[in-house]
């Protein structure tokens, strides 16, 4: 099988490895798409260096083959079926696994390695891969860009529940970019009351609005809205934490979803947060209850036509340092690699 592991900031190999073989409670699956996410974008232009990467962690594929064990599950995935895959690993001993925070899990950090050396980032770069049965979900028929958008959208439903959100809340997403899109997309479809969006850029405030936001307003404007009961911070800046602030209402929560470890620093008016009763939280990756709604939301399928929209561009396996450039050098919503 052939499997893409970027090197060097600009230089990704595509290597030539076994099939692994597949274990008792494990599932092999034959990739059908992978979305390049910030994170492989980043690595390809060495904004993170954290080499050699096996990476690319939003994945659907068909299963091949389901282990012993496995195949006696009762919600296991029928060999042929199309499912989304969790990637990412944990290792489910260290003291966030241990109390139930893998969110936050020390093998994010990039501390486990492929047999090859690799540092495994999500390895969904590739023809196969092979995963615990319980990091794998199916979704129904579905167009598997789509299919390999669950990973992100676990991210979304974690965000949402680090939030507190409930149907009937107003929300307020700071950015419209893909994970504004994401939130608009699954907190509408949650049961949100409206949905506004803050955006500088003209065009994407144009796209989100079409997208269904109930406002598109640029940040000076923020004052047209109603108080938002969450507030979602989708990009990392001190800007959008300003934005935030005069987007949520009086004993609403802000989330910090959007984060960059070089970004600037923040002023978050402790007094103010005191006054008002603020919660202010952060949201990173997903968690197990996150991934069986977004799993849910992909086999509803009501979600599909608005998710097809963010496919910017499609690239097979041969072509990945072209997709990975694509993803890294130009504005886009996902570049999906398709072996």
């Amino acid at each position: 099988m052939r499997t893409a592991v970027i090197t060097a900031a600009g230089e990704v190999e595509l290597r030539r490895i076994p099939v692994p073989g597949v274990g008792d409670s494990e599932v092999l699956v034959r990739i059908a798409a992978c979305g390049i996410c910030t994170m492989e974008a980043n690595l390809y232009a060495g904004r993170m260096a954290v080499y050699p990467a096996a990476a690319g962690h939003e994945i659907s594929g068909w299963v091949e083959q389901v282990g012993a064990t496995a195949a006696g599950l009762e919600d296991m995935p029928a060999v042929g079926s199309l499912v989304t895959l969790d990637g990412l690993p944990r290792c489910g001993a260290c003291r966030a696994c241990r109390r139930g925070q893998s969110a936050i899990c020390v093998a994010l950090q990039g501390r486990v390695r492929e047999a090859d050396g690799a540092i495994a980032m999500g390895a969904g770069l590739a023809d196969h891969i092979v995963l615990p049965a319980s990091r794998v979900w199916s979704v129904g028929d579905t167009d598997p860009a789509v299919a390999a958008m669950g990973e992100p959208l676990a991210c979304v439903v974690h965000s949402l529940r680090r939030g507190g959100f409930r149907a009937g809340d107003r929300v307020t997403v700071i950015g419209a970019g893909y994970m504004g899109h994401l939130h608009l997309a699954v907190a509408r479809e949650l049961g949100a009351r409206g949905v506004a969006v803050v955006e500088r850029d003209e065009e994407r405030r144009t796209a989100v609005a079409a997208a269904g936001a109930d406002a598109a307003v640029r940040p000076e404007d923020i004052a047209q809205l109603p108080a938002a009961d969450v507030v979602f911070v989708t990009i990392a800046s001190a800007e959008c934490i300003a934005a935030a602030l005069a987007a949520v209402a009086d004993g609403g929560t802000i989330v910090l979803f959007g984060g960059a470890p070089d970004g600037p620093p923040a002023d978050l008016p402790g007094y103010e947060v005191h006054r008002r009763q603020l919660t202010v939280t952060g949201s990173f990756s997903h968690e197990p209850d996150d991934w069986r709604t977004a799993a849910e939301l992909l086999r509803g399928g009501s979600l599909s036509p608005r998710l097809e929209r963010l496919v910017t561009a499609r690239y097979g396996l041969d072509e990945v340092e072209k997709a990975l450039q694509q993803a890294a050098e130009t504005p886009v919503y996902r570049v999906v690699v398709t072996p």
